[in-house]
């Protein structure tokens, strides 16, 4: 009896860090700032007054929308929980987006937007160099090419409406 007492207690923590992956922080951070693009593009395809970035806006509701799928599905294959909301830092952003109109809001949309997909860039790239769980890797291999189209692609807007970081 106290043998198999012994494994039981040697075994629990094993269970209780089975949604520990090693590339947990990773995958967190992917779905923050993938609800986080979903809700601000929300934003944008109303209150946008480009037409560039509403095109752009409905992009980003669809491309992200299918990576957050394809992220939620990897997840759940790895017992890890995703968030189900933005970081709190993405709806304070979010929550001064909401106030702004006009061309003040499409210059904050864009800055945000540059800034937004830099960090994801880098995240993809430190996930694809140093991530230890291989299909986490291949996730983000996957989607580099589309956020890297989108960070050009709102490069582009921002050059032509004279943004500036």
């Amino acid at each position: 009896m106290k043998k198999y007492l012994l494994i039981a207690a040697c075994a629990l923590p094993l269970l209780a860090n089975a949604a520990d992956t090693p590339d947990k922080s990773f995958y967190e951070n992917a779905a923050e700032g993938g609800i986080a693009e979903v809700n601000d593009a929300t934003l944008a395809s109303q209150s946008a007054t480009d037409p560039k970035l509403k095109e752009f806006a409905a992009m980003m509701i669809k491309d992200h929308s299918a990576a957050n799928a394809k992220l939620a599905a990897l997840a759940g294959t790895k017992n890890v929980t995703l968030p189900t909301s933005a970081s709190v830092l993405q709806m304070a952003e979010h929550a001064k987006l909401k106030v702004l109109s006009g061309e003040t809001f499409d210059k904050s949309y864009i800055k945000g937007q540059i800034t937004a997909h830099k960090d994801t860039v880098k995240l993809l790239r430190k996930e694809i160099a140093s991530g230890e769980d291989a299909e986490a890797r291949a996730f983000a291999k996957s989607i580099l090419p589309t956020v890297d189209g989108h960070l050009k692609s709102i490069e582009l807007i921002a050059n032509a409406d004279g943004v500036t970081e």
